[in-house]
């Protein structure tokens, strides 16, 4: 358990303490015969097989009776609890989980600020950063709109340039994707911003190459990890990132519309959030008055992933993903697209579908005739699907999902 005054290097001393996992097939036993965290400390309709958590996580019956509890504590007396910086507030609750949500990414306190989700990190991020017209952004073709949005608004208002990098989808190759963002960087380049987690593939982008190529070339690096905080341990100095946004509702299975992001002190006066104008409390006068209920249920979330152990939740979803990828790839009809297991692979698995066969009708039967609940992926990536297990899905649940993709693929096929 880590508390609220670990440094920095106390909770990289306790991480490295952890069993040494990996990405490796060789460090994935056989699917587990039980989930991390029992079914029965959601509130999901019985029977229903979530696995699509990379879109959001359902939120445990601890940490929702958690945010209650400080809501009802915030309304007995509103404005001490929203504005008043004392032991006894939910505004020093909430201001707290500043550190516990620095404990988890690797940074201090005061280089987090919180949001309502990645795609309002990334695009307070992109308004927070000194950008003149003609300065170019470098992003990828295959980012999430969410990590773009910011960006392309930039383009529209200050003339600044969006560029895209173009990588294969099935391109697994460090070296050759740091080669394509090198050769793609222009003299006017002035930010990479760039997934740390693709959500089309769930493949781990080599973030510390790409850091380091932009500070090299004095360039910002700002990474989207919505699909990393929760799924894969992330220390944000070690990437070597000027910024870094994540959600809570996903893969830390917090409250909706939580989220927060991190900024290197040494970005400087590059990339200046409003926000933090007049101080770097949860709320301020620059801040405004914090949505705090949500912020300290996502802090009790933060806690269980303490106390299941990034190590162990890798270990649990990695294994399960393999299972999936394995039989998805026995299926006709698909054609797996996320990376087999190994260094780069996570707990994120998608396949594509032949043209004929519309993945949306495909997800909406999983649905409505299993209760089983999986991504439809991105139409401009590919019509396709993707399943993202987690801490609560065991390979029972797991089996069945893919009973009945292909029950409803061999529809298609008769």
């Amino acid at each position: 358990m880590y508390t609220l005054g670990t440094t920095r290097r106390e909770f990289m001393q306790a991480l490295a303490a952890l069993p040494v996992l990996g990405h490796s097939a060789s460090s994935m036993a056989s699917p587990p015969n039980g989930a991390l965290a029992p079914m029965t400390d959601f509130g999901l309709s019985p029977g229903l097989v979530h696995l699509n958590t990379a879109s959001a996580g359902p939120t445990s019956k601890r940490v929702l009776a958690r945010t209650l509890e400080a809501w009802r504590q915030l309304e007995v007396d509103p404005v001490a609890q929203s504005y008043y910086d004392r032991p006894d507030t939910v505004f020093t609750a909430a201001d707290q989980v500043r550190g516990k949500a620095a404990a988890l990414v690797g940074c201090s306190p005061d280089e987090i600020l919180f949001t309502r989700g990645t795609t309002d990190g990334i695009t307070t991020l992109a308004h927070s950063v000194r950008l003149e017209r003609g300065d170019r952004v470098l992003l990828s073709n295959l980012e999430h709109e969410g990590g773009e949005v910011g960006w392309v608004h930039r383009q529209k208002l200050d003339g600044v340039i969006v560029d895209r990098v173009q990588l294969p989808l099935q391109e697994y190759d460090v070296d050759r994707i740091v080669k394509a963002y090198r050769a793609a960087i222009t003299p006017r380049t002035r930010v990479i911003s760039v997934s740390h987690v693709l959500a089309s593939t769930g493949l781990t982008m080599p973030i510390a190459d790409i850091a380091k190529l932009a500070r090299a070339n004095k360039i910002l690096c700002v990474v989207d990890g919505a699909q990393a905080v929760g799924h894969i341990a992330v220390d944000v100095v070690a990437l070597g990132c000027h910024a870094y946004a994540t959600s809570g509702h996903k893969w830390l299975m917090g409250p909706k519309g939580t989220g927060f992001v991190y900024v290197a002190q040494n970005a400087g006066r590059d990339i200046e959030p409003p926000q933090w104008q007049l101080g770097r409390a949860v709320g301020s006068d620059s801040a405004g008055l914090a949505p705090l209920t949500l912020a300290v249920g996502l802090g009790a979330a933060i806690d269980d992933v303490h106390r299941m152990g990034m190590s162990r939740i890798e270990r649990h979803n990695f294994t399960l993903a393999r299972f999936i990828h394995a039989e998805l790839s026995k299926m006709p009809l698909l054609h797996v697209v996320s990376p087999p297991p190994g260094p780069n692979a996570t707990a994120m698995v998608a396949a594509m579908l032949p043209p004929t066969i519309d993945a949306d009708l495909v997800r909406a039967r999983l649905q409505e005739r299993h209760g089983v609940v999986v991504k439809l992926t991105e139409k401009r990536w590919f019509n396709g699907i993707r399943m993202s297990p987690h801490v609560f899905n065991d390979e029972s649940q797991v089996a069945t999902a893919l009973a009945a993709l292909r029950s409803e693929l061999e529809r298609f096929s008769s």
